[in-house]
């Protein structure tokens, strides 16, 4: 007869390496406390990793490079939270502006936008991640990109874009459709809004 932690791993080996995960992804296996101490055994054995609390990931193993066990990134992470509760996220400030290739700096804390509740918690042993609220009609983006951009337009602020941050811009939005960039305008403030049309041409 199979164990919790043995069902519990072939689980998640048919989910695949890198998945994060909680222990409610494993409710139809077992007791809440059962799936509990099956989640410490497999942790102690090496088998997955505590990013956070109540946070699991059945890890990528880097053999290649001999880099060995890979956490998962901050995004993956919030993906995971997100998707289990519900809401949408995005990212904000200096790791906004990281992902689009806008600024060099690594972020210590990482602040998302979300239509859920405020909340901070720790990831990777000493993260900050903080959630701050907001109307859901600032996240209806048809656009990723353009939500991203636009977010971290709004932190760089009006007067402090740099030519170079404008070319990076212009480059990202030529690869994503017009017609699916137009439909997000209006979600826009002015100034950003002018900034997007005209790396498409217009004016």
């Amino acid at each position: 007869m199979e164990t919790t932690e043995q069902k519990i791993l072939a689980r998640l080996k048919r989910a695949g390496r890198g998945k994060v995960f909680f222990p409610d992804y494993f409710a139809d296996l077992a007791s809440s406390d059962s799936i509990r101490k099956a989640l410490e055994i497999l942790t102690s054995k090496g088998e997955i990793i505590r990013v956070a609390r109540g946070i699991y990931c059945y890890p990528k193993i880097d053999n290649e490079l001999g880099l060995g066990v890979l956490n998962p990134s901050v995004d993956d992470i919030v993906a995971a939270i997100a998707k289990r509760d519900h809401m949408k996220v995005v990212p904000t400030g200096v790791h906004a502006q990281n992902l689009l290739g806008l600024s060099t700096q690594v972020p210590m804390n990482f602040v998302y936008l979300t239509n859920g509740w405020s909340r901070q918690i720790t990831v990777l042993n000493d993260i900050k991640v903080k959630f701050k609220q907001t109307a859901l009609k600032n996240l209806e983006f048809s656009s990723s990109l353009a939500m991203l951009i636009t977010f971290a337009l709004k932190d760089i602020g009006k007067d402090n874009v740099t030519d170079d941050q404008l070319t990076k811009i212009k480059q990202l939005l030529l690869n994503e459709p017009q017609s699916f960039v137009d439909k997000d305008l209006v979600l826009m403030p002015v100034w950003i809004r002018k900034i997007v049309t005209s790396a498409y041409g217009q004016e």
